[in-house]
Protein backbone atom coordinates (compact mmCIF):
# COMPACT_ATOMS: atom_id res chain seq x y z
CA UNK A 1 0.00 0.00 0.00
CA UNK A 2 2.73 2.74 0.66
CA UNK A 3 3.39 2.81 -3.29
CA UNK A 4 -0.19 2.79 -4.49
CA UNK A 5 -1.30 5.96 -4.49
CA UNK A 6 -4.65 6.25 -2.81
CA UNK A 7 -8.12 5.53 -4.86
CA UNK A 8 -9.01 8.52 -6.79
CA UNK A 9 -5.75 10.05 -6.86
CA UNK A 10 -3.19 10.21 -9.43
CA UNK A 11 0.46 10.97 -10.09
CA UNK A 12 1.10 13.99 -12.47
CA UNK A 13 4.25 12.71 -13.68
CA UNK A 14 7.01 14.82 -15.77
CA UNK A 15 5.21 12.77 -19.10
CA UNK A 16 2.30 14.78 -18.39
CA UNK A 17 2.89 18.09 -16.42
CA UNK A 18 4.23 19.81 -19.05
CA UNK A 19 0.30 19.31 -20.32
CA UNK A 20 -0.63 20.96 -17.19
CA UNK A 21 1.83 23.66 -17.22
CA UNK A 22 0.63 24.24 -20.87
CA UNK A 23 -2.79 24.85 -20.14
CA UNK A 24 -2.26 26.81 -16.63
CA UNK A 25 -0.11 28.93 -18.64
CA UNK A 26 -3.17 29.52 -21.22
CA UNK A 27 -5.45 30.00 -18.26
CA UNK A 28 -3.21 32.82 -16.35
CA UNK A 29 -2.40 34.54 -19.85
CA UNK A 30 -6.05 34.71 -20.82
CA UNK A 31 -7.16 36.04 -17.60
CA UNK A 32 -4.44 38.65 -17.58
CA UNK A 33 -6.16 39.82 -20.75
CA UNK A 34 -9.15 40.77 -18.87
CA UNK A 35 -7.73 42.02 -16.34
CA UNK A 36 -8.08 39.29 -13.61
CA UNK A 37 -5.79 38.80 -10.88
CA UNK A 38 -4.73 35.53 -8.88
CA UNK A 39 -6.53 34.57 -5.40
CA UNK A 40 -4.68 31.74 -3.40
CA UNK A 41 -7.05 30.38 -0.68
CA UNK A 42 -6.38 27.23 1.96
CA UNK A 43 -6.62 23.95 0.83
CA UNK A 44 -9.01 23.63 4.46
CA UNK A 45 -11.69 25.70 5.71
CA UNK A 46 -13.76 25.99 7.97
CA UNK A 47 -17.05 22.98 7.44
CA UNK A 48 -19.70 25.50 7.80
CA UNK A 49 -18.56 28.16 5.63
CA UNK A 50 -19.29 25.27 2.99
CA UNK A 51 -22.69 24.20 4.20
CA UNK A 52 -23.68 27.38 3.98
CA UNK A 53 -22.63 28.72 0.90
CA UNK A 54 -22.80 25.39 -1.39
CA UNK A 55 -26.16 24.05 0.13
CA UNK A 56 -27.07 21.45 3.18
CA UNK A 57 -29.27 19.54 0.25
CA UNK A 58 -26.60 19.89 -2.55
CA UNK A 59 -24.77 15.87 -3.12
CA UNK A 60 -21.38 17.74 -2.30
CA UNK A 61 -22.43 18.32 1.12
CA UNK A 62 -24.49 15.55 2.17
CA UNK A 63 -22.25 12.94 0.76
CA UNK A 64 -19.05 13.73 -0.70
CA UNK A 65 -17.19 16.20 1.39
CA UNK A 66 -14.09 15.14 2.82
CA UNK A 67 -14.87 16.68 6.66
CA UNK A 68 -13.24 15.70 9.85
CA UNK A 69 -12.34 17.38 13.23
CA UNK A 70 -8.46 18.98 13.71
CA UNK A 71 -6.47 18.86 17.18
CA UNK A 72 -8.67 21.79 18.34
CA UNK A 73 -11.99 20.11 17.60
CA UNK A 74 -12.55 22.68 14.89
CA UNK A 75 -14.90 20.76 12.46
CA UNK A 76 -12.31 21.01 8.71
CA UNK A 77 -13.07 20.29 5.06
CA UNK A 78 -11.08 20.02 2.03
CA UNK A 79 -12.37 22.46 -0.13
CA UNK A 80 -14.41 20.80 -2.11
CA UNK A 81 -15.12 23.68 -4.97
CA UNK A 82 -13.03 27.23 -5.79
CA UNK A 83 -15.79 29.88 -5.13
CA UNK A 84 -16.89 29.73 -1.02
CA UNK A 85 -12.86 29.90 -0.14
CA UNK A 86 -12.67 32.94 -2.84
CA UNK A 87 -15.61 34.93 -1.32
CA UNK A 88 -14.45 34.30 2.29
CA UNK A 89 -11.04 35.67 1.20
CA UNK A 90 -12.72 38.61 -0.57
CA UNK A 91 -14.58 39.41 2.86
CA UNK A 92 -11.87 38.83 4.92
CA UNK A 93 -9.49 40.93 3.52
CA UNK A 94 -12.16 43.80 2.62
CA UNK A 95 -11.18 43.28 -1.11
CA UNK A 96 -14.82 45.01 -1.07
CA UNK A 97 -13.57 48.32 -0.13
CA UNK A 98 -11.27 48.23 -2.90
CA UNK A 99 -12.38 49.93 -6.72
CA UNK A 100 -15.09 47.79 -8.13
CA UNK A 101 -15.25 45.40 -9.51
CA UNK A 102 -13.08 42.86 -7.74
CA UNK A 103 -11.83 40.26 -10.35
CA UNK A 104 -10.25 37.09 -9.48
CA UNK A 105 -8.98 33.57 -10.57
CA UNK A 106 -7.97 30.71 -8.90
CA UNK A 107 -6.10 27.23 -9.83
CA UNK A 108 -6.36 24.74 -6.69
CA UNK A 109 -6.77 21.16 -5.54
CA UNK A 110 -10.41 20.34 -4.76
CA UNK A 111 -11.55 17.29 -3.06
CA UNK A 112 -14.89 15.46 -3.26
CA UNK A 113 -15.28 11.83 -2.43
CA UNK A 114 -16.82 10.35 -5.44
CA UNK A 115 -16.96 7.16 -7.82
CA UNK A 116 -13.31 7.57 -9.94
CA UNK A 117 -13.95 7.69 -13.25
CA UNK A 118 -12.20 9.13 -16.70
CA UNK A 119 -11.74 12.72 -16.29
CA UNK A 120 -13.09 12.72 -12.03
CA UNK A 121 -10.67 12.25 -9.35
CA UNK A 122 -11.43 12.43 -5.36
CA UNK A 123 -8.40 15.07 -5.38
CA UNK A 124 -8.95 17.11 -8.74
CA UNK A 125 -7.98 20.59 -10.00
CA UNK A 126 -9.99 23.46 -11.12
CA UNK A 127 -9.54 26.92 -13.16
CA UNK A 128 -11.90 29.38 -12.19
CA UNK A 129 -12.73 33.07 -12.04
CA UNK A 130 -14.59 35.20 -9.82
CA UNK A 131 -15.85 38.78 -10.62
CA UNK A 132 -17.47 40.47 -7.21
CA UNK A 133 -18.73 44.05 -7.07
CA UNK A 134 -20.93 44.49 -9.86
CA UNK A 135 -24.56 43.15 -11.00
CA UNK A 136 -24.12 44.56 -14.78
CA UNK A 137 -25.33 41.68 -16.97
CA UNK A 138 -22.08 43.23 -19.18
CA UNK A 139 -19.69 41.35 -16.47
CA UNK A 140 -21.84 38.08 -16.90
CA UNK A 141 -21.30 38.40 -20.63
CA UNK A 142 -17.11 39.08 -19.97
CA UNK A 143 -17.00 36.06 -17.69
CA UNK A 144 -18.62 33.88 -20.45
CA UNK A 145 -16.45 35.64 -23.44
CA UNK A 146 -13.30 34.97 -21.81
CA UNK A 147 -14.17 30.75 -21.05
CA UNK A 148 -15.15 30.63 -25.03
CA UNK A 149 -11.30 32.68 -25.55
CA UNK A 150 -9.52 30.19 -23.10
CA UNK A 151 -11.19 26.92 -24.88
CA UNK A 152 -10.15 28.32 -28.36
CA UNK A 153 -6.63 29.25 -27.86
CA UNK A 154 -5.78 25.72 -26.43
CA UNK A 155 -7.71 24.23 -29.75
CA UNK A 156 -11.25 23.51 -28.41
CA UNK A 157 -13.07 25.19 -31.57
CA UNK A 158 -16.95 23.24 -31.41
CA UNK A 159 -17.92 24.52 -28.60
CA UNK A 160 -22.00 24.58 -27.62
CA UNK A 161 -22.99 27.51 -24.91
CA UNK A 162 -26.10 27.02 -22.82
CA UNK A 163 -27.46 29.97 -20.89
CA UNK A 164 -30.65 29.97 -18.20
CA UNK A 165 -31.59 32.63 -15.34
CA UNK A 166 -32.72 30.82 -12.18
CA UNK A 167 -34.19 33.58 -10.78
CA UNK A 168 -33.83 35.68 -7.88
CA UNK A 169 -35.76 35.53 -4.18
CA UNK A 170 -38.35 37.60 -5.17
CA UNK A 171 -39.62 35.55 -7.94
CA UNK A 172 -38.47 32.18 -6.90
CA UNK A 173 -40.26 32.11 -4.03
CA UNK A 174 -43.63 32.60 -5.79
CA UNK A 175 -42.22 29.51 -8.50
CA UNK A 176 -40.56 27.37 -5.90
CA UNK A 177 -44.63 26.85 -4.54
CA UNK A 178 -45.61 26.47 -7.74
CA UNK A 179 -42.75 23.88 -8.51
CA UNK A 180 -43.61 22.05 -5.17
CA UNK A 181 -47.34 21.76 -6.67
CA UNK A 182 -46.17 20.08 -9.38
CA UNK A 183 -43.99 18.15 -7.21
CA UNK A 184 -46.30 16.53 -4.70
CA UNK A 185 -48.81 15.50 -7.18
CA UNK A 186 -45.73 13.42 -8.88
CA UNK A 187 -44.51 11.65 -5.47
CA UNK A 188 -44.90 8.31 -6.76
CA UNK A 189 -42.45 8.59 -9.87
CA UNK A 190 -39.96 10.81 -7.67
CA UNK A 191 -36.37 9.13 -6.63
CA UNK A 192 -35.15 8.98 -2.74
CA UNK A 193 -33.25 11.76 -3.59
CA UNK A 194 -35.89 14.35 -5.38
CA UNK A 195 -38.38 13.51 -2.32
CA UNK A 196 -35.94 15.02 -0.16
CA UNK A 197 -35.39 17.80 -2.17
CA UNK A 198 -38.82 18.40 -3.07
CA UNK A 199 -39.24 20.26 0.48
CA UNK A 200 -36.05 21.51 0.85
CA UNK A 201 -34.91 23.04 -2.24
CA UNK A 202 -37.35 21.72 -5.09
CA UNK A 203 -35.58 23.28 -8.14
CA UNK A 204 -32.78 20.89 -7.60
CA UNK A 205 -34.72 18.16 -8.67
CA UNK A 206 -34.91 19.42 -11.91
CA UNK A 207 -31.04 18.61 -11.68
CA UNK A 208 -31.71 14.59 -11.19
CA UNK A 209 -30.05 12.33 -13.06
CA UNK A 210 -32.10 9.85 -12.15
CA UNK A 211 -33.65 8.22 -15.44
CA UNK A 212 -37.21 7.62 -13.59
CA UNK A 213 -37.44 10.99 -12.95
CA UNK A 214 -36.23 12.62 -16.01
CA UNK A 215 -38.89 10.48 -17.77
CA UNK A 216 -42.00 11.26 -15.69
CA UNK A 217 -41.31 15.03 -15.12
CA UNK A 218 -40.98 15.93 -18.89
CA UNK A 219 -43.47 18.71 -18.25
CA UNK A 220 -41.93 19.79 -15.12
CA UNK A 221 -42.40 23.70 -14.51
CA UNK A 222 -39.02 25.84 -15.39
CA UNK A 223 -37.85 29.28 -13.48
CA UNK A 224 -37.29 30.75 -16.73
CA UNK A 225 -41.17 30.76 -17.38
CA UNK A 226 -41.86 32.86 -14.17
CA UNK A 227 -38.49 35.42 -13.82
CA UNK A 228 -39.74 38.90 -12.12
CA UNK A 229 -39.30 41.82 -15.02
CA UNK A 230 -35.94 42.77 -13.35
CA UNK A 231 -34.37 39.01 -14.32
CA UNK A 232 -36.04 39.22 -17.23
CA UNK A 233 -34.45 42.11 -17.92
CA UNK A 234 -30.71 41.32 -16.64
CA UNK A 235 -31.40 38.06 -19.34
CA UNK A 236 -32.35 39.66 -22.34
CA UNK A 237 -29.04 42.43 -22.04
CA UNK A 238 -26.81 39.06 -21.38
CA UNK A 239 -28.25 37.76 -24.54
CA UNK A 240 -27.87 41.30 -26.40
CA UNK A 241 -24.08 41.41 -25.51
CA UNK A 242 -23.42 37.65 -26.04
CA UNK A 243 -24.60 38.06 -29.51
CA UNK A 244 -22.94 41.22 -30.10
CA UNK A 245 -19.59 39.66 -29.63
CA UNK A 246 -21.21 36.55 -31.59
CA UNK A 247 -21.24 34.06 -29.17
CA UNK A 248 -23.35 31.63 -30.82
CA UNK A 249 -25.90 30.28 -28.00
CA UNK A 250 -29.13 28.74 -26.70
CA UNK A 251 -31.37 28.77 -23.97
CA UNK A 252 -31.46 26.07 -22.08
CA UNK A 253 -34.31 26.13 -19.61
CA UNK A 254 -33.39 22.73 -17.61
CA UNK A 255 -29.71 24.40 -16.75
CA UNK A 256 -30.24 24.89 -12.65
CA UNK A 257 -26.62 24.09 -11.52
CA UNK A 258 -25.73 22.01 -8.66
CA UNK A 259 -25.09 24.68 -5.85
CA UNK A 260 -27.45 26.89 -4.06
CA UNK A 261 -25.92 30.25 -3.95
CA UNK A 262 -26.90 30.81 -7.98
CA UNK A 263 -29.06 33.30 -8.95
CA UNK A 264 -29.88 35.00 -12.41
CA UNK A 265 -27.79 33.57 -15.11
CA UNK A 266 -26.42 30.17 -14.96
CA UNK A 267 -24.44 28.51 -17.90
CA UNK A 268 -22.89 25.55 -19.36
CA UNK A 269 -20.41 25.47 -22.20
CA UNK A 270 -19.75 21.76 -23.73
CA UNK A 271 -17.66 20.30 -26.08
CA UNK A 272 -18.73 18.23 -29.22
CA UNK A 273 -15.90 15.45 -28.37
CA UNK A 274 -15.05 12.91 -31.20
CA UNK A 275 -18.30 10.63 -30.30
CA UNK A 276 -19.43 12.11 -27.66
CA UNK A 277 -20.41 15.27 -25.93
CA UNK A 278 -18.74 16.73 -22.50
CA UNK A 279 -19.32 20.07 -20.15
CA UNK A 280 -15.97 21.84 -19.76
CA UNK A 281 -17.42 24.33 -17.78
CA UNK A 282 -20.38 25.54 -15.71
CA UNK A 283 -20.90 28.86 -13.53
CA UNK A 284 -23.55 31.88 -12.69
CA UNK A 285 -24.12 34.35 -10.96
CA UNK A 286 -24.35 34.53 -7.18
CA UNK A 287 -25.84 37.49 -6.54
CA UNK A 288 -26.08 37.33 -2.13
CA UNK A 289 -23.73 34.96 -0.98
CA UNK A 290 -21.29 38.06 0.16
CA UNK A 291 -23.90 39.12 2.51
CA UNK A 292 -24.46 35.12 3.24
CA UNK A 293 -21.12 34.62 4.24
CA UNK A 294 -21.39 37.75 6.75
CA UNK A 295 -19.92 40.22 4.06
CA UNK A 296 -21.39 43.76 3.12
CA UNK A 297 -25.13 43.84 1.48
CA UNK A 298 -25.25 44.41 -2.43
CA UNK A 299 -22.34 42.86 -3.53
CA UNK A 300 -23.11 40.81 -6.48
CA UNK A 301 -20.82 38.37 -8.09
CA UNK A 302 -20.49 35.72 -11.21
CA UNK A 303 -17.96 33.01 -12.17
CA UNK A 304 -17.18 29.78 -13.47
CA UNK A 305 -15.27 26.87 -12.70
CA UNK A 306 -13.28 24.30 -15.48
CA UNK A 307 -12.06 20.83 -13.98
CA UNK A 308 -8.48 20.28 -15.40
CA UNK A 309 -8.60 17.14 -15.74
CA UNK A 310 -11.92 16.81 -17.42
CA UNK A 311 -10.36 19.88 -19.89
CA UNK A 312 -7.14 17.25 -20.58
CA UNK A 313 -9.62 14.34 -21.27
CA UNK A 314 -10.88 16.33 -23.74
CA UNK A 315 -7.90 17.49 -25.75
CA UNK A 316 -6.76 14.10 -26.02
CA UNK A 317 -10.58 13.02 -27.35
CA UNK A 318 -10.40 16.02 -30.12
CA UNK A 319 -6.58 14.93 -30.98
CA UNK A 320 -5.17 18.17 -29.89
CA UNK A 321 -2.08 17.42 -29.09
CA UNK A 322 0.34 19.84 -27.10
CA UNK A 323 3.68 20.14 -27.72
CA UNK A 324 6.56 18.74 -25.25
CA UNK A 325 9.02 21.77 -24.65
CA UNK A 326 11.31 19.59 -23.21
CA UNK A 327 14.63 20.65 -24.45
CA UNK A 328 18.17 21.09 -23.09
CA UNK A 329 20.45 23.76 -25.08
CA UNK A 330 23.33 22.12 -24.68
CA UNK A 331 25.00 18.78 -23.02
CA UNK A 332 28.42 18.71 -22.12
CA UNK A 333 30.27 15.86 -22.46
CA UNK A 334 33.33 15.30 -20.78
CA UNK A 335 37.07 13.10 -21.27
CA UNK A 336 38.55 12.44 -18.06
CA UNK A 337 38.17 13.29 -14.02
CA UNK A 338 40.12 16.57 -14.24
CA UNK A 339 37.90 17.64 -17.91
CA UNK A 340 34.38 16.79 -15.41
CA UNK A 341 35.48 18.82 -12.36
CA UNK A 342 36.52 21.99 -14.54
CA UNK A 343 33.27 21.67 -17.02
CA UNK A 344 31.37 22.73 -13.66
CA UNK A 345 32.23 26.07 -13.76
CA UNK A 346 31.41 26.52 -17.42
CA UNK A 347 27.82 24.98 -16.61
CA UNK A 348 27.28 27.63 -13.82
CA UNK A 349 28.15 29.99 -16.47
CA UNK A 350 25.82 28.76 -18.86
CA UNK A 351 22.81 28.61 -16.31
CA UNK A 352 22.94 32.00 -14.86
CA UNK A 353 23.11 33.02 -18.53
CA UNK A 354 19.65 31.05 -18.46
CA UNK A 355 21.42 28.62 -20.98
CA UNK A 356 19.41 25.38 -20.30
CA UNK A 357 23.14 22.97 -19.57
CA UNK A 358 23.32 19.20 -18.25
CA UNK A 359 26.35 16.92 -18.48
CA UNK A 360 26.80 13.33 -17.56
CA UNK A 361 26.57 12.22 -13.98
CA UNK A 362 27.09 8.17 -13.88
CA UNK A 363 30.32 8.13 -15.72
CA UNK A 364 28.94 6.84 -19.10
CA UNK A 365 31.16 6.30 -21.94
CA UNK A 366 31.54 8.85 -24.53
CA UNK A 367 29.20 6.96 -27.25
CA UNK A 368 26.82 6.75 -24.41
CA UNK A 369 27.00 10.33 -23.16
CA UNK A 370 26.24 11.13 -27.14
CA UNK A 371 23.32 8.76 -26.94
CA UNK A 372 22.19 10.72 -23.47
CA UNK A 373 22.44 13.91 -25.08
CA UNK A 374 20.23 12.45 -27.81
CA UNK A 375 16.85 11.33 -25.36
CA UNK A 376 17.35 14.87 -23.74
CA UNK A 377 17.05 16.46 -26.81
CA UNK A 378 20.01 18.45 -26.79
CA UNK A 379 20.14 21.31 -29.11
CA UNK A 380 23.94 21.24 -29.07
CA UNK A 381 26.95 19.35 -27.61
CA UNK A 382 30.18 19.79 -27.19
CA UNK A 383 33.06 17.46 -26.05
CA UNK A 384 35.58 18.55 -23.46
CA UNK A 385 39.04 16.87 -22.82
CA UNK A 386 42.03 18.05 -21.79
CA UNK A 387 43.23 18.99 -25.44
CA UNK A 388 40.61 21.38 -25.54
CA UNK A 389 40.94 22.75 -22.13
CA UNK A 390 44.78 22.93 -23.30
CA UNK A 391 43.86 24.80 -25.95
CA UNK A 392 41.25 26.96 -25.44
CA UNK A 393 38.91 25.39 -27.99
CA UNK A 394 36.18 22.84 -28.55
CA UNK A 395 33.91 21.79 -31.67
CA UNK A 396 30.47 22.91 -31.19
CA UNK A 397 27.88 20.38 -32.67
CA UNK A 398 24.50 21.69 -33.89
CA UNK A 399 22.57 18.24 -33.08
CA UNK A 400 19.59 19.51 -35.51
CA UNK A 401 21.15 20.32 -38.15
CA UNK A 402 23.91 18.22 -37.92
CA UNK A 403 26.42 21.13 -38.30
CA UNK A 404 30.32 21.50 -36.39
CA UNK A 405 31.85 24.78 -34.94
CA UNK A 406 34.99 25.08 -33.09
CA UNK A 407 34.27 27.64 -30.75
CA UNK A 408 36.57 28.56 -28.55
CA UNK A 409 36.12 27.54 -24.86
CA UNK A 410 35.92 30.77 -23.34
CA UNK A 411 33.57 32.48 -25.96
CA UNK A 412 31.06 29.51 -26.05
CA UNK A 413 28.64 31.39 -23.78
CA UNK A 414 28.92 34.26 -26.32
CA UNK A 415 28.28 32.20 -28.82
CA UNK A 416 25.34 30.27 -27.82
CA UNK A 417 23.51 33.32 -26.65
CA UNK A 418 24.06 34.10 -30.29
CA UNK A 419 22.66 31.17 -31.43
CA UNK A 420 19.75 30.07 -29.01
Amino acid sequence: MLTKAPRGTKDITPKDAYKWNYVEKKFRDICALYGYEEMRTPVFEHTELFKRSVGDTTDIVQKEMYSFKDKGERDITLKPEGTAGVVRAFIENKLYADTQPTKLFYITPCFRYERPQAGRQRQFNQFGLEALGSDNPSIDAEVIALSIQFFNEVGLKDLAVSINSVGCPTCRAEYNAKLKEYLDAKVDVLCETCLDRKDKNPMRVIDCKNPTCQENLTDIPYMIDHICDDCSTHFEKLKEYLTEMDVNFVVDKSIVRGLDYYKKTAFEIISNDIGSQSTVCGGGRYDGLVEQLGGPKGVSGIGFAIGAERLLLTLENNDIEIENPKSTDIFIATIGDHAKTKSFKLLKELRYNHISADNDHLDRSMKAQFKYSDKINAKFTVVIGEDELNNDSVTLKDMRASEQTTVKLSELVDELKKRL
